[in-house]
């Protein structure tokens, strides 16, 4: 009996001692557990969505491949399947398996470490979000404590809803939405059966199961949990036959970042990061609308390519891409495996044999020719020598030579003979194209340059370019201003400046003609450099630059008279914004690229608002949109003309070709091109915005303008129409040898036609204010 006794105060004794270790191992547990806000405001690092405006993709930024959905978005028969293989007990305990944990501490033991854990779905969420990832026995008696915690503060869908889009599945994609668009290229609502199997047994070990890397023990995997489904009762056995027996085709649905417009899409990214930081762009889940119409962008793209190729070829045979030995021509061509190919398409050739007539060459498998006619335009560059002075190549030899790896265009493809081919060159010089809706300030299509994985320097944003004589449409809407209309007669000869150092400047004309008098409407029409001078001089050269400010220009404008020629330095989107006055009625409106931007929980944190600034006056804005259409009718925009419908536009070109740009615009739609190399340099002769940028210009243009409507410049109230003597400026008699319909503002328009002696003072003969100009010559 006393032995008896002893044994149970020794039981009651333990108990209390085996208690007490209990609660004294839950207090150290417990003492630095971490809270559960992180959890109850969960924010996963997500994906950013970016969209065009009709909302069509255009890209993701993102660290961490996740996107976050409800469980009513993903497949029931899926979510299904992560139970089965993970916890297929998860609604009935309350956080903790205390039998898995029981079975695993077994394995453990008898392997001697941790060989199997036991967790639960709400562990593994606690382990993932609050833990380390350590394996030890107390990390995971703090996971126990927590996950009982957890099971008291979230709701069983919601701790679901986290697994699901938290846990790693490989292949770079976070949560089952990103891995049912990387493994199967759908939407987690699509999967089927057999696929949303294949996933749930990916979380085991994620490299190790992967389809892509080890498709033997994907498949085993897949079984496995197909057959929990089935022991569960969770499908019948026909449901389990047909999902065993379902094919899987493993492809990822196409990422669309940097396809069309990658300097559009690259523009946008580096605004975001401006407002709102990178942790926010790669991780935040934002949901951005932006501007562009994809359509336009995508033939702008094909338009500034294609021009660039064009110009290059007119400038010159650069050079194969490189040259390699006879002994290396085998390696070659394995690398390059036998693709489909249509005409049109581009790729690398290599040059066997080279006769007068073409060279042969090969790719792959397969043989082509590659002609001397398709190659005549291969001389040997000289930016002095236009190619019409060139002359054509006909002796092949003098281009190529066996070994020469060179790029070709498909002309016409073969199956049992040599394909035709052209000789092509990817163009070192660069271009950017930038197109906005004026009325809204809406930037439709954004090109930044010819191949943005070979340079994301985005020459439509961040170059500061020269503008040439696309400037001068701002000279005039000062000079508008400021005493002279459309019909003022300006003296057109010889200048002659020497400033302050010593150093003399002698601006002259394009074609190196001077015409005496002449209409203000035909110097601008015409391009005409003096006759601007002599105005920028009369206006005064700071109301000029103050007049670009009011357009928004904000590039290099230094306060002296060749400013009037273009000499400031601005971006292409930045002359647009300036050009936007002109068709908008006189002011000007800030160009945008994003439109919206939205918290992966619906709230706004961006709305775009139309930012617009007086410039000019409407009846300015509509005369000098009057007289650019006569550029395009009569002047150097004069191809633009092939689009049939009312179009405005200026031509710019630098010194020594080493800008081009043209400026063109409808009410609708306002387009700027610039082509030049990024190291500032003779493009060539003749290279002019006429040349190199104009047909870049009518290429976009062509394809997008069946999208609009015919329509006119609306004059304002405030403008009458005079019909002008091209001869005196004044009002055209009816025996006036040239007359021109121009417009005025009210109470400006000339008087009746007299003789010359009554010709007010050239006006261009003044000193311009402010300039410390010691002699002008003329």
């Amino acid at each position: 009996m006393k032995v008896l006794k002893i044994f149970l105060v020794l039981v009651v004794l333990g108990v209390f001692l085996a208690a007490g270790a209990g609660i004294g191992l839950y207090y150290w547990a417990q003492e630095d557990l971490p809270g559960f806000t992180k959890l109850s405001d969960y924010s996963p690092a997500l994906a950013t969505t970016v969209r065009a405006r009709d909302g069509r993709i255009l890209g993701y930024f993102y660290r961490e491949k996740r996107f976050l959905i409800p469980l009513s978005m993903m497949s029931p028969i899926t979510v299904k399947a992560f139970l089965a293989a993970e916890d297929s007990g998860f609604y009935q305990h309350e956080g903790v398996d205390l039998p898995g944990i029981f079975r695993a501490a077994v394995k453990n033991f008898i392997a001697g470490g941790i060989v199997q854990g036991g967790s639960t779905i709400t562990q593994q969420v606690i382990k993932s979000m609050l833990l380390t990832p350590e394996r030890s026995y107390e990390r995971k008696l703090k996971e126990v404590i927590l996950a009982y915690r957890l099971e008291k503060y979230l709701s069983k869908d919601e701790i679901l809803t986290i697994y699901l889009n938290q846990i790693y599945l490989g292949a770079k994609a976070y949560g089952v939405e990103a891995a049912a668009r990387e493994y199967f290229g759908v939407n987690a609502s699509q999967l089927s059966l057999a696929q949303g199997a294949l996933l749930a047994g990916l979380p085991k070990a994620p490299s190790r199961y992967s389809p892509y890397g080890n498709p033997e023990r994907a498949r085993e995997r897949q079984l496995y949990v197909l057959a929990r489904l089935r022991d569960l009762g969770w499908i019948d056995r026909g449901e389990y036959e047909a999902a065993v027996n379902e094919p899987l085709i493993y492809g990822a649905q196409e990422d669309p970042s940097w396809k069309v417009g990658p300097y559009y899409l690259e523009e946008v990214r580096r605004q975001l990061v401006d407002s709102y930081g990178e942790d926010m762009v790669y991780g935040g889940g934002l949901q951005v609308r932006t501007a562009m119409d994809m359509d336009h962008q995508v033939v702008a793209d094909q338009a500034l390519r294609a021009g660039l190729v064009e110009t290059a070829k007119r400038h010159g045979w650069q050079g194969p891409v490189r040259h390699i030995d006879e002994g290396e021509y085998e390696e070659f061509l394995g690398a390059r495996k036998d693709v489909e190919s249509e005409p049109g398409d581009w790729m690398q050739v290599l040059v066997t044999g080279v006769e007068k007539a073409g060279a042969k060459v090969r790719f792959g498998t397969k043989s082509g020719i590659v002609s001397v006619a398709s190659m005549s335009w291969a001389r040997v560059p000289n930016p002095k020598l236009a190619p019409e002075e060139a002359g054509k190549v006909g002796d092949a030899r003098k281009v190529l030579k066996p070994g020469d790896v060179i790029w070709v265009s498909v002309e016409e493809v073969s199956q049992d003979k040599p394909w035709k081919l052209k000789l092509e060159q990817e163009p070192k010089v660069e271009g950017a194209l930038v197109s906005i809706d004026p009325r809204s300030g809406e930037v439709l299509a954004l090109c930044g340059g010819y191949d943005f994985f070979r340079s994301q320097f985005n020459r439509a944003t961040q170059a500061l370019r020269q503008p040439g004589s696309a400037f001068k449409p701002i000279v005039y809407s000062a000079a508008l201003d400021n005493g002279f209309t459309a019909a003022s007669i300006v003296l057109d000869a010889p200048i002659v400046y020497q400033d302050g150092s010593g150093e003399m400047w002698k601006p002259e004309n394009f074609e190196g003609i001077f015409y005496g008098p002449t209409l203000l409407r035909t110097a601008l029409v015409k391009s005409r450099n003096l006759v601007t001078i002599r105005v920028a001089q009369q206006v005064g050269i700071q109301k000029i630059v103050e007049r670009g400010k009011a357009l928004g220009l904000n590039g290099i404008m230094e306060p002296n008279l060749s400013l009037a020629l273009g000499s400031g330095q601005f971006s292409p989107l930045n002359l647009c914004q300036a050009y936007t006055a002109f068709p908008r009625g006189g002011t000007s409106i800030k160009p945008r690229l994003i439109e919206s931007v939205v918290s992966p929980w619906g709230e706004q944190l961006f709305l775009a608002k139309e930012e617009v600034a007086e410039a000019i006056s409407p009846e300015t804005a509509y005369i000098i949109s009057h007289l650019l259409q006569q550029v395009v009718q009569y002047g150097t925009g004069a191809r633009a003309k092939v689009l049939g419908r009312p179009v405005a536009g200026k031509t710019g070109t630098t010194n020594d070709e080493q800008d081009a740009w043209f400026m063109g615009f409808s009410p609708y739609l306002l387009t700027g091109v610039w082509v030049g190399y990024d190291q500032v340099k003779p493009m060539g002769k003749y290279e002019t915005g006429a040349r190199a940028a104009l047909p870049i210009w009518i290429d976009y243009r062509s394809k997008v303008e069946p999208g609009y409507p015919v329509q006119d410049f609306q004059a304002p109230p405030g403008i009458v129409m005079a019909r002008v003597d091209a001869r005196t400026g004044r009002l055209a008699g009816p025996g006036a040898s040239e007359a021109y319909m121009l417009p005025f503002a009210n109470g400006t328009e000339p008087l009746p036609s007299a003789g010359l002696d009554e010709l007010d003072a050239d006006p261009g003969s003044s000193n311009a204010g402010g300039e410390s100009l010691l002699k002008q010559i003329f």
